[in-house]
């Protein structure tokens, strides 16, 4: 018996294509029934998420299989030529190692992401319920879970922000202890300010007020954030309560200088203030770092910090397939 997979996901398709092929979490059993029938095989699995929709077979022929599987989704589905592009056909080896990666969270959108864990599971025990499941599927996916479970407790698979934005908010929460009920202030709305205010709200962060030279783009992104818009002339006024200060305003030249800073000191108790400046040119002025209580970061040392969490995670990366490659054979599966 071989094992083979027909799959497509958010590398290979748009979420329009995607959606096509969406199953319900209730209905994820009776579709691993219809797979085993369009596929004329005994054993089947239906993995569905936002992300990937992947139909697991155990078969004579795992090609011969993943053919019937196409004729008939094509059928079905009313699928164009083109349509079927989107789709990747594994077999034996190919199929049980991207089995480990999906679970193991190598496969995901982010990067080590635990929620696959639960949800492959899900897939499974639905397809165990419906009966689709036999000796072939049951040994590989028990072995997946198992190799997941090993990735996760044996590699940082999971840890360390890859992103500017998060990495930003990795560096605030080092300094504040935590997020929670800090105050965070918007300089300039523009895309790399939004995704890092989304960052720092999905931490804990309390309170949002964004400026912008236009009143009007100020008000939508603090919409967008739960926050309060403030008019570009009376930013210094809350510079003296915030604790975070995100600033990206695309100014020819420095806004905030060491002096503004100083100013506040004293209304601010000295407490710590984090900024973080993602303008080119940048909007704060480089002796701003300087004063005791006040931490700076700017673009380039932001994107420094990433670039090497990235490289950990590479490492990471190849370490989780070591595991996997190890793990897959004890399993000794025809083709594996």
């Amino acid at each position: 018996m071989e094992l083979a997979c027909l799959g497509l996901n958010h590398r290979t398709a748009p979420v329009e294509v995607r959606e096509r092929f969406a199953v319900g979490t209730t209905k994820l059993g009776e579709a691993a029934d219809e797979l085993t029938r369009i596929a004329q095989v005994a054993e089947g699995v239906v993995i569905s998420t936002c992300n990937r929709t992947e139909f697991y077979v155990a078969a004579d022929s795992g090609r011969t299989a993943l053919q019937r599987l196409e004729a008939g989704l094509a059928t079905r589905q009313n699928l164009a030529p083109d349509d079927l592009t989107h789709f990747y056909r594994l077999e034996k080896h190919d199929a049980a190692k991207h089995l480990c990666q999906v679970v193991s969270g190598l496969d995901s959108m982010v990067l080590g992401e635990t929620e696959i864990f639960g949800q492959v599971k899900q897939s499974y025990d639905a397809a165990l319920k419906a009966g689709t499941t036999g000796g072939i599927l049951n040994r590989v996916f028990q072995r997946a879970f198992g190799i997941g479970k090993k990735v996760r407790t044996q590699t940082s698979i999971q840890e360390g922000s890859t992103s500017i934005g998060n990495v930003a908010v990795d560096l605030a929460e080092k300094i504040f202890g935590h997020l929670q009920d800090s105050q965070v202030m918007i300089l300039g709305a523009g895309e790399m300010s939004r995704l890092t205010a989304q960052a720092l709200v999905s931490r804990g962060a309390r309170s949002i007020f964004v400026t912008n030279r236009s009143y009007e783009r100020a008000e939508e992104l603090a919409h967008e954030m739960g926050g309060r818009a403030v008019r570009f002339d009376d930013w210094h006024r809350v510079l003296a309560d915030v604790d975070v200060v995100i600033s990206s305003t695309g100014a020819p030249h420095a806004i905030i200088h060491r002096a503004d800073v100083e100013k506040i000191r004293r209304a601010r108790k000295f407490r710590p203030l984090f900024f973080i400046d993602i303008a080119v040119p940048r909007d704060i002025e480089p002796s701003v770092g300087e004063i005791e209580e006040v931490y700076l970061y700017d673009i380039d040392t932001l994107e420094q910090l990433a670039e090497e969490a990235r490289v950990r995670r590479r490492r990471q990366i190849e370490e989780c397939e070591r595991i996997i490659e190890a793990e897959l054979t004890k399993l000794n599966l025809p083709g594996t």
